[in-house]
């Protein structure tokens, strides 16, 4: 996808998919494992999961490769294998999406604080994000997302990766509180405001609180910059359950209902993280009129 046709396809609300890594969960995946090596080897599992979000009304759906950069793998020795992961784990979304949907190849942070001696430089954090892009793109990846971010500059660095890399849309989505704070410091609408300065494609929030208590952040990035604004929550607070399980205190109606007031502010482009399904992506769809 160009960036001209990702401009036309955003004219209208796009629906994005749901999330991944807490369905994988329920599914068995352990704790403690590098997902990405979990989900090569559970190909039925994944699949099964992107054509729910595919069939809900998902128009792109994000490849399982969040954590597939070399600093993430080479905590589970891995580093080696980045090529063969990004690459296999990009063909399964490619399958899975069909003619159906894009697929959005995913990055996200290292953990890592950007910092001024050699500890983690912007040069290390570009050339990290560089390589994984590399092997997104050479591997079909519709567009970009950059997403669970929590540090404006390590953003940054993977904003100008992918504009150096190919000419695939990059989308940004930080992860924020409920004020619109940043975990790293600074705020969703300072980091909208230089993210698409450096080129990013379009901006947002993901992840942290739910769709109840994103509206004011939503309408802020939204007054702030001229491109499309993403907004996937979690479904709600999470809290452990009697199992010692994360659970999400907002159903898939409830989800709906406070995504369509986000839409209302401003948000294009829209979607679910943590606790979120293919049903709530289902009646986002059916709230907003788009299936």
């Amino acid at each position: 996808m160009t960036k001209k046709e990702f401009q036309s396809l955003t004219r209208d609300v796009v629906l994005l998919d749901g999330a991944t890594g807490s369905n994988l969960m329920a599914q068995g995946m352990p704790r403690g494992i590098c997902p990405e090596m979990w989900i090569m080897e559970h190909k039925d599992v994944i699949q099964e999961l992107q054509r729910g979000y595919v069939k809900a009304g998902s128009r792109i759906i994000y490849a399982p490769t969040f954590g597939g950069n070399r600093i993430s793998l080479s905590k589970h020795g891995l580093e080696d294998r980045i090529e063969e992961i990004n690459r296999t784990l990009m063909s399964y979304a490619k399958e899975a999406a069909g003619a159906s949907a894009y697929v959005a190849g995913d990055i996200t942070t290292t953990g890592r604080i950007l910092s001024g001696n050699d500890d983690y430089t912007y040069e290390m954090a570009f050339d990290n994000y560089c390589e994984q892009i590399r092997y997104l793109s050479d591997a079909g990846a519709d567009c970009l997302i950059a997403e669970t971010m929590i540090n404006i500059e390590e953003t940054l660095a993977a904003v100008d990766a992918a504009v150096s890399v190919c000419d695939l849309p990059i989308l940004c989505s930080m992860t924020v509180e409920a004020d619109g704070s940043i975990f790293s410091g600074g705020n969703a609408r300072e980091a909208a405001e230089a993210l698409e300065s450096a080129g990013a494609s379009a901006v947002g929030i993901n992840c942290s609180v739910g769709p109840d208590q994103l509206v004011s952040v939503v309408r802020s990035i939204r007054e702030s910059v001229s491109i499309p604004v993403i907004a996937k929550p979690n479904a709600g607070i999470p809290f452990i359950d009697d199992l010692g399980n994360a659970a999400y205190s907002m159903g898939p109606d409830a989800f709906a209902r406070h995504m369509k007031v986000l839409v209302e502010n401003g948000a294009g482009l829209v979607g679910g993280c943590c606790g979120t399904t293919p049903e709530y992506i289902l009646k986002t769809a059916q709230i907003l009129g788009l299936c």
